[in-house]
Parts: structure tokens; sequence; C-alpha cells
């Protein structure tokens, strides 16, 4: 039931009361002493009942309010009404937060409630067992202060949560920690930490396989090699059936060389993430050598390359990664460019970016095929592949040297229109060379 109670209904009854108070005293002659017995009646009834209020609201353990007539029963009604509501939304937040918590402990991954400024909140238990974050006794540290790594205190530092954080676990040197973080809500940061030892283990080993392997296949095939041309080179040694045997034998080889080097090349560049080793590279004279070097592989197909050089833009990188990288983009653009067409090379700021670009007017690639260029030993046309000597990884040792280096490839292509390949860089890799040193 809903009452209603307005401030004249108050006075009005408060008036009866005293009106009627008075006409009695008037007709038995004693006018100020009822009104008087009336008033301090009237306040003697309602500190009674704030009395009983204050009982029932701070000593009795008693839902049920106490019983009244009048505005203090409306009171009394008004207020369990509200009690009722009360217990009611704080049992479904209960139960809410119960369902969050029984989610968050279901979850594989160590889970922590930060505050904006950084404070722990929150925390399940698989924190504590791979970060040793113990909820609630470690409720209001600072993150940082319980996970103290270098790497953890850039990353903060930085404040660039798109890509993860790769930490040792600080209670199990053994355990390699994937950390995220993201915000969630509006004033509060969710912070995650994923146990990859097993796949970064496995990823070790598959890196340490290749290289091994790489490295072993490189002598067998140098002497291979090595008696191929001896044979080759033997005047009249072989009668034109075998030279073309002979000759097949050195294509092949010639062909397993560049697979092993490139296998090489991508394994250095999968291990080696060092930032020390970083330092200004001189992109347009590294560019610039690239295209003398590979004027010798224009020499048949006779492209018409155009080159746009800013001579005062340079990078902050490893050198012999970038320069593998924009090797392979270079080599790709003259291997599948057919004869007399354009090639242009640009190195030029777009916006607050740096930008290197390749661009043909080649055969292009088909849509469904862009997504998967970056992939290991894939090759849009295998038989044309295998023509022009191409492995499938020379794009993926690109994709590598670019997550070294902040930098985003971009593939722009039209099926018999040709491709650009975009590498951009941040701003913050970017450095200014004078206009002499390059």
């Amino acid at each position: 039931m809903y009452f209603r109670l307005s401030t004249r209904t108050v006075i009005s009854r408060l008036i009866i009361i005293l009106c009627l108070s008075a006409l009695v005293g008037y007709l038995i002659g004693h006018t100020f002493l009822l009104l008087s017995v009336s008033a301090t009646a009237l306040l003697i009834w309602h500190y009674h009942h704030l009395l009983k209020l204050f009982k029932w609201l701070w000593r009795s353990k008693s839902l049920s309010p106490p019983q009244a007539n009048g505005v203090w029963g409306m009171i009394y009604d008004g207020l369990y009404r509200q009690m009722k509501q009360f217990r009611r939304k704080q049992k479904l937040l209960n139960e809410k937060i119960r369902r969050f918590r029984d989610g968050a402990e279901a979850l594989p991954d160590a889970a922590l409630v930060l505050s904006q400024d950084l404070l722990i909140e929150w925390g399940n238990k698989k924190a504590s067992r791979i970060l040793g974050i113990q909820w609630p006794n470690d409720a209001g540290q600072r993150i940082d202060n319980l996970i103290r790594f270098p790497e953890f205190t850039q990353y903060l530092k930085e404040g660039d949560f798109d890509s993860p954080c790769l930490l040792t676990s600080p209670i199990n040197s053994d355990i390699i920690l994937e950390v995220r973080m993201m915000p969630y809500g509006t004033e509060q940061v969710l912070f995650l930490a994923r146990d990859i030892s097993k796949v970064h283990r496995l990823e070790e080993m598959r890196r340490d396989f290749v290289a091994n392997v790489s490295h072993e296949l490189k002598t067998p095939l140098t002497v291979v090699r090595g008696y191929v041309e001896m044979v080759q080179s033997t005047d009249n040694a072989l009668d034109p059936h075998w030279q073309k045997v002979f000759s097949t034998m050195e294509t092949q080889v010639s062909r397993m060389d560049r697979l092993v080097e490139q296998l090489l090349v991508l394994s250095r560049v999968e291990i080696h993430a060092d930032q020390e080793d970083k330092q200004v590279v001189n992109m347009p004279k590294l560019i610039q050598d690239l295209i003398d070097d590979s004027q010798w592989l224009n020499q048949e197909k006779n492209h018409v390359v155009t080159v746009s050089i800013d001579k005062e833009l340079a990078i902050e990188g490893i050198e012999n990664e970038l320069k593998s990288a924009c090797s392979n983009l270079l080599s790709n653009a003259i291997a599948y460019t057919p004869e007399q067409g354009h090639i242009q090379v640009t190195w030029q700021r777009a916006g607050d970016k740096a930008c290197f670009s390749v661009k043909d007017d080649g055969q292009g690639i088909r849509p469904e095929d862009v997504n998967r260029l970056t992939e290991r030993f894939f090759r849009v046309d295998k038989s044309r592949s295998r023509d022009t000597g191409g492995s499938g990884l020379g794009l993926a040792i690109v994709k590598h040297v670019l997550n070294h280096h902040h930098a985003e490839l971009t593939i722009n292509s039209q099926w018999g229109k040709g491709s650009e390949f975009i590498i951009s860089f941040e701003s913050k890799c970017i450095r200014a060379l004078p206009n002499k040193v390059a």
C-alpha cells in the first residue's frame, strides 16, 4: 500500500487537535491549560515513537517494524518497504558478485582488478599460484611494487597495452607469463597473466630445430654444389643428356641453398629482439645500396625502377633486420613483375609515420590470398614460385622484423593490376639525418 502524506495534511491535523483542545478548554474555563496538556501529550507521543524507531533501527535484529497507527504507522511501513527493497537488491547484487567471482576463478589466467592508480582491488586464486599476489592480503598495493621486473616497469611506462608483455613468474622462474592489461569499466583496469611456458618451450624447440637443421644442411649442400660445378666445368666430359641432368641438379641445389639461407635468417630474426642492439640506421643509404645491388637481378627483365627517397629520414632499429625486410620486398617485386614492367620504390614521411613502399604493375594478388602472405611457406602460385626461386619465407621474415621495430605491413593489391607493399614505422622510431650523411 502506498500512502501520501503532505505538509498541508500534517498542519491541518495539528490545527484541528489544538482547536478542539482550545474549544473544550474554553467551555470548562481552562483554555491555556488544556492547550498545554494537548501539546505536551503530542510531544510525548512523538518522542515515544522516535525512541521506538531508534531502537528498531540500531538495536533490534528483527526486520519487522514496531506497531503504530497514524503518521508513525505510515513511517514504519515506508521504512519497512525500503528495507525490503534494499535487501532484495543487495541479494541480487551479492548473487551477481558471486557469479563474477565464480567466473573469474574459472579463468585459466591469473586475473587482477586494479584501480586507475594500479592499486590491487581484487584477485583470483590463480594470481596467488603464479604471481604470488594474494587477495585480500595484498589489497591496496600497487601492482609494480609486487611485480618488479624492468620490462614490466617499461611496459607500464609506455602505456601501450595493445601488445602483451612477456615476464618470468615472480615465484617460479620456470614459468613464462604473457601479461595483458585493458580498461575495465570506467575507472578500473583488468590485469591478466597467462602461463605460456609450454608454448614458449615448444616455440624454442621449433626455432632451435630449424636453425640446427638449416645449419647442418649448409655443409652437404656446399659439397654437392662443388662436385656438380667441378663436373660441369670439365670440357666435353659429359654427353648432352648428362649435361642436362647436372644442370638440373645445380639449379635445385641452388634453390635448396637459398631456402636454407632464408631459414637461417628467419631463425635469427625470430630469436633476435634485443632492444640494446638498436641504433640509428641510415635508411636512405641502405635502400639505395639495395637498389644498386638488385640491378643484376634486373638484367633480363629490364624493369623501369623509379626511386623517391627522403635523404634526411632515418630509423632507430637493427640494421641487418631492416636490410633483410626491405630486400625481400624489392626482390619479390623484381621476381614477380613481367618484363619491361614498372617498379616504384619510395621512402618518405606519411603524416607522423615513415613509410617504405615497393609498388609494381605485375599480376597482383587475389583478395583471398592477401591475409595469408606472411605465413611460412605460403605461396600464391607454387609453380611460379619454383620458377622464380621463391620459398614462401620472405614475407614471414618481414613480419618478424616489423614486430621488433613496432612497424606495420600493409598490402594493397588488385588482381591483374599490380601490388604495393608498405612498411609503416611509428613516429617514436623516426630519427633525422643531415642531408650530407645520406
